[in-house]
């Protein structure tokens, strides 16, 4: 998960509009994983379905942003890779061994009490993985629990392990940032052809089991995105009107339940819109600072609510007798959300924001006074 501020041409410092985008994809995914706990008979969205989808959306962002903070200093031969591994090792991780202490803490504790689990999913395979963000790698039949939604930050880590490459083609094509979209669209197409051979599935689906084959192309396309906006110039009601159409297009999209591959190709205007509506500052509501924090507590919210959800569905089937896999109803599940906030609210402020400063200042050699920068 990438954070939005910082320089590039033409852009403005700080892409708020795309900040508070993040807040709506990771409710996306938190309501998806909800409509999986309730009771078919209130009801079912495809837009909510769909929105698991909202993953490819974020990799699409990591790329752009990604482009957009750092951009410039490779062009100008000033960037540094080490400064970079630093800053995205600050970024992902104190939050992510919180989170996966929480999990470990809770095996531990259901092992001890004679809890019922599924201990395919919680191996020390598993854990060793999970820790080291390596995870989504490597073919495998099984799906980890350990922190789960963690597989996309395994994906996260092998992009930002690559970005010299992929900036180094981004700058030899920054001025045909439409071909370097090219590109990434016939990369995204082989590798799902080749994904469907060897898993059965398309590319949206990979998860565990090689989900770094659907960053891949995704990544690049979304630095191409940063690229075709800086050279992009629109007036404010133009970019007002294709943020619109753009997500209209998309929920529709969505509400059709179109192919997946549909759905993620669907999501690449809504990013390059969006930022649009930065560069035009005609952001208006989405730049408000209730909508921009909800971004900025976003990676919490993300990367807590699976692990939350299956510690209160497993003590709460202990005390009722019955199977965890019961349906939830509606009181449940809101009750769960107002916690799930308040939790991921106190893990941004209190371990993931002093998290990664207290990382960079220990590991970067600049001035403190840059240190506090989100890049």
């Amino acid at each position: 998960m990438t954070s939005i501020s910082s320089v590039s041409e033409d852009y403005p410092s700080d892409l708020r509009a795309l900040t508070s985008l993040r807040a709506f994809l990771a409710l996306g995914v938190v309501l998806f994983h909800y409509q999986l706990q309730w009771d078919p008979a209130f009801g079912f969205s495809p837009i909510i379905e769909r929105s698991r989808l909202a993953v490819d959306a974020f990799f699409l962002l990591s790329g752009f942003i990604l482009a957009h903070v750092y951009g410039p200093a490779f062009a100008a031969g000033t960037f540094s890779y080490r400064r970079f591994i630093v800053a995205r090792l600050a970024r992902l991780y104190p939050l992510h061994l919180a989170v996966l202490g929480g999990v470990t803490i809770m095996v531990l504790c259901a092992a001890a009490a004679g809890v019922r689990y599924d201990p395919s999913t919680y191996t020390i395979e598993g854990f060793i993985k999970t820790l080291f963000l390596v995870q989504a790698w490597f073919p495998t039949d099984v799906g980890y629990n350990w922190s789960g939604p963690s597989w996309s930050l395994s994906a996260e880590w092998f992009a930002y392990l690559l970005f010299p490459a992929y900036a180094l083609l981004a700058m030899k094509m920054r001025a045909r940032p439409g071909l370097l979209i090219a590109l990434g669209v016939i990369g995204y197409v082989a590798i799902d052809a080749v994904y469907g051979v060897m898993a059965g599935q398309v590319l949206p689906r990979a998860e565990d089991n090689m989900g770094v084959l659907r960053i891949a192309p995704a990544f690049l396309i979304g630095m191409a995105l940063n690229g075709l906006g800086r050279g992009t110039a629109w007036r404010p009601s133009v970019a007002i009107a294709a943020c619109v159409a753009s997500t209209v297009l998309l929920l529709a999209g969505m509400q059709l339940s179109l192919d997946d591959r549909i759905i993620v190709a669907l999501t690449a205007p809504v990013v390059f819109c969006w930022s649009m509506l930065a560069k035009t500052e005609s952001e208006g509501l989405l730049a408000s600072s209730p909508l921009v924090f909800a971004g900025e507590v976003s990676f919490a919210l993300y990367l807590a609510h699976m692990p939350i959800l299956v510690a209160y569905k497993g003590v709460a089937a202990e005390m009722r007798g019955v199977d965890s896999g019961f349906t939830m109803t509606p009181a449940e599940l809101a009750g769960l959300f107002v916690v799930t906030i308040l939790v991921s609210v106190a893990l941004h402020l209190f371990i993931e924001r002093p998290g990664r400063i207290a990382i960079r200042k220990r590991f970067d050699r600049r001035p403190p006074s840059l240190l506090t920068t989100p890049d």
